[in-house]
């Protein structure tokens, strides 16, 4: 149990050929995964400079009254 037989090392290559054999599949994956955050991140922002400045901080909607309210 202790050492690995023919078949673990098979197993073994099988694994490292898929994740680093061809045209560099794990940095094409990695790189994939990269483009993805970097458009999360851009559509946070967009998402955020569209908003009035109360509504950006989670502040529940005001009414006009209160509006009133607050600029006294």
């Amino acid at each position: 149990m202790g050492t690995f037989g023919i078949w673990h090392w098979a197993i073994v290559a099988i694994v490292a050929l898929l994740l680093f054999g061809g045209r560099g599949k794990l940095s094409g994956l990695m790189g994939d995964a990269a483009k993805g955050i970097k458009a999360f991140r851009e559509g946070l922002k967009d998402t955020d400079s569209d908003k009035p400045s109360d509504e950006r901080a989670g502040a529940l909607p005001r009414t006009d009254a209160e509006k009133e309210d607050l600029k006294s």
